[in-house]
This record gives structure tokens, C-alpha cells and sequence, in this order.
């Protein structure tokens, strides 16, 4: 059985005094149990969007989507979720941004804390847990909001460029714990990237979008073997065919939607508020 099964997903969003827009157009993507998809395209292409209808925070025109073959209604606890933003609460500490979804879930004081900890170790935490948010890096931050979403085990990762915001140093470095995380666990995972170095390093699979309506053009195996390094791979013949292939692949979308006149505008997200997340 799929972990994740999109069938002919379609949205579109619409405001009063502006023609509706469509986002996404027939959309097709099954994931695998364990299995690491990037989601690569040009911006305003629907990536996000499409994400968070797998998170249940967005619901699709027409089409359905399953979660272990059951219907996709709203959140749940077997979906974690990371934002384009730090989403952490300044008002907590490192230990209690992260033990927050175990309490939510009714998880006493003392075991709670002791999950925490656990993952504050292994995203290399542990010195900070005492620490607010304003007192870390971008990246520390960053590996706070991960750190809190593994927490609670859920079954699925749905990340929206959480390394987007960071400097290039610190995004290599965050690319690299994300792997060593994934090797330990493997969970599903969903990422969504504007990098197709990215994209190439972290996947099993990279499901390329088209220009807005947002359709898949293709589905591109990663056939590089695991553990990977960032110095390793950037060097590999492979990576750089894999490499070639996706960016040319993105740019025809890039271009075409430019010669189009086409906004790709991004839409807004569950974090900003700007998602109609209403059912139609």
C-alpha cells in the first residue's frame, strides 16, 4: 500500500473582485513507505500548496489524496509538518518548543521531557535546551522546529523549505544532519525545494512541477547511493547528469512562464494565513 496516493489533484483560489487562479491541474504522486521526494519547480508553481493538502491544512478542488489509504480531512498526528519560517514559540524554551506536541497529546512531564531530550540530542541540541528562541542562530532555530516535529513520531515529514531562509554554510550543514536524521529513522518524507543541488542530495525521487497550473512534467529517480556527502557527490559524474537534467527541466518552466507574462506570485501559506484553507 502507498503511503501517500494523490489522485488527479486540482486547486484553485478565488477572491471576490479577481479571476480565480488555478494552482495546481491534475495532479498525480504516490510515496512509498520510507521513501525521501523532492518536490523541485519554479516559484508559484503550487509545490506548497500541494504539500500542505497532503498536511490537511489546505483541501483540494477536485481529486483526493490518502494517507495509508485513508482520506486525507485535516492534520493529524501521524503528519509533521516544518514551515518556511521559524514557527517557534519565543515565549518557551529550546526543551519546551520541543516537548510542546507531547503535551498537547496528554504525555506526562517527566517522559516528555525525556523524548525531548532525546531529539534535542540527536539534532545536536543538547547544550541549548534551556535557551529562547531569540538566543539561536537561523540554523538552530531551524533544527529546534525539526527537532520538535520528531518528537511526536509521526509517520510522514512534510517540509516546506525549511533551509531557505539559511546562509549557504549553514544550509550545506542542515542538509547534512537532515540526512544523517533520515538514515536513522526513515520516515516518508516531502520536501519542498526551489535547489535542484538540494534536491539531488537529499532524494530518492525529484517529482518536477510545471509553471502555474502546477502539473508533474516528470518524475526523476535518484539513483546515487546512500549515505551521501555534499563533498562526494558535487565531484560524481552521475550527480552532475542528475544535475543537468533537472535544471534544464525547471528552466523550460521558468522560461515558459515567463514568455507567458504568467505571475507566479506564490499564493501565501498555512503560517502566514494568506491559505483559503476552506473546504469548496
Amino acid at each position: 500500500m502507498s503511503k501517500i496516493r494523490a489522485e488527479n489533484i486540482t486547486k484553485r483560489f478565488e477572491a471576490k473582485g479577481h479571476r480565480p487562479v488555478t494552482a495546481l491541474d491534475g495532479v498525480n504522486l504516490e510515496a512509498r513507505e520510507g521513501e525521501f521526494i523532492s518536490l523541485l519547480g519554479p516559484s508559484g508553481c503550487g509545490k506548497s500548496t500541494f504539500l500542505y493538502m497532503v498536511g490537511g491544512f489546505v483541501f483540494p478542488t477536485s481529486g483526493t489524496i490518502t494517507v495509508n489509504g485513508r482520506p486525507v480531512t485535516g492534520p493529524g498526528t501521524d503528519r509533521g509538518i516544518t514551515f518556511q519560517e521559524f514557527a517557534l514559540f519565543p515565549w518557551r524554551t529550546v526543551i519546551e518548543n520541543v516537548a510542546y506536541g507531547l503535551e498537547e497529546k496528554g504525555i506526562p512531564e517527566r517522559e516528555r521531557l525525556e523524548i525531548a531530550r532525546r531529539y534535542l540530542k540527536m539534532t545536536n541540541l543538547s547544550a541549548f535546551e534551556g535557551h529562547f528562541p531569540k538566543q539561536l542562530s537561523g540554523g538552530m532555530k531551524q533544527r529546534v522546529a525539526i527537532a520538535r516535529m520528531l518528537a511526536y513520531e509521526p509517520e510522514i515529514l512534510l517540509m516546506d523549505e525549511p533551509f531557505g531562509a539559511l546562509d549557504a554554510q549553514t544550509r550545506s550543514i542542515m542538509q547534512e544532519e537532515l540526512m544523517s536524521i533520515w538514515q536513522q529513522n526513515k520516515k516518508t518524507v516531502l520536501f519542498v525545494t526551489h535547489s535542484v543541488e538540494e534536491a539531488i542530495l537529499l532524494s530518492d525521487r525529484v517529482a518536477v512541477f510545471t509553471a502555474r497550473p502546477g502539473r508533474i512534467k516528470e518524475i526523476v529517480d535518484i539513483d546515487l547511493p546512500r549515505p551521501r556527502s555534499r563533498e562526494a557527490e558535487l565531484g560524481d559524474k552521475r550527480f552532475a547528469e542528475l544535475y543537468h537534467r533537472l535544471w534544464h527541466s525547471v528552466k523550460e518552466e521558468v522560461d515558459a512562464a515567463a514568455a507567458a507574462g504568467t505571475d507566479n506570485a506564490v499564493v501565501g501559506s498555512p503560517a502566514s494565513g494568506r491559505y483559503g484553507s476552506r473546504r469548496p
